[in-house]
């Protein structure tokens, strides 16, 4: 990864938190990012950069997976008991299996090595957007025993505040907005990534899976997937046909 020379730059100042052992690439993503106008603090061990983590004060964490002390899915699974901060990882590991367990663990994303600057500055930009994007939704939204409320990014259910990442909170504040009609998987992609769904991409698949589990209750689903079509979310908990 090499840093690339550019002009003053417009971007908002967000802190990143680097957890990465490779000393020589976070030197040069501290760099190329701060160009960018982000601060990056870094952390060399999964230990570390989990304490650095939940001590809060960062926009974003980039997390490897491949850590000394602690890897990094046991790290974002300690993370997301406390916290919701947006995680993306980076990974040397590019087996599909590797990026499910990343993304039910609760990562926003999921970016393989080796990986370009602006692709990286591209999907920060990008989660960044989904998790602090909230001023044109600010009214609370209501569905029996579920509020959510987009102004504090916070959902509650029958009074129990529920642990959601970025990427879930989206899906299910467009679900809610859309109750009574199917929402299909390119609606879903042009939300939270600016495109339409990949033919064999599983990431939205394994978000709507996981928000599904959470808002489970007593054996009965809110979101059901309509076969060849996308996800409908229903007021009423309903059955998974």
């Amino acid at each position: 990864m090499k840093p690339k020379s550019e002009g003053s730059s417009t971007e908002p100042c967000h802190t990143l938190l680097l957890v990465d052992d490779d000393a020589e690439l976070c030197g040069l993503m501290v760099d190329f990012f701060s160009q960018h106008g982000f601060r990056v603090e870094s952390a060399y061990d999964g230990r570390r950069g989990l304490a650095r983590a939940l001590g809060g004060g960062f926009d974003l964490i980039l997390l490897d997976v491949m850590l000394p002390g602690l890897d990094g899915f046991e790290v974002l699974h300690q993370l997301r008991r406390q916290s919701s901060v947006p995680v993306i990882m980076l990974t040397a590991r590019t087996e599909q299996a590797d990026r499910i367990t990343g993304l039910n663990a609760g990562a926003d994303d999921y970016l393989p090595k080796p990986f370009g600057p602006e692709e990286l500055l591209a999907r920060i930009r990008a989660v960044l957007r989904r998790a602090f994007q909230s001023g044109l939704e600010a009214k609370a939204l209501q569905a029996g025993s579920l509020r959510l409320d987009s102004a504090t990014r916070q959902v509650w259910r029958d009074g129990m505040q529920l642990e959601l990442t970025s990427v879930e909170f989206e899906i299910l504040s467009l679900l809610m907005r859309s109750a009574g009609r199917s929402v299909s998987r390119d609606e879903i992609a042009g939300i939270l990534y600016h495109r339409q769904a990949m033919p064999y991409e599983r990431a939205i698949d394994v978000h709507v899976s996981h928000l599904r589990k959470k808002l489970e209750h007593q054996g009965h689903s809110m979101i059901r997937t309509v076969r060849g079509v996308g996800y409908l979310f229903c007021a009423e908990p309903a059955r998974e046909s």
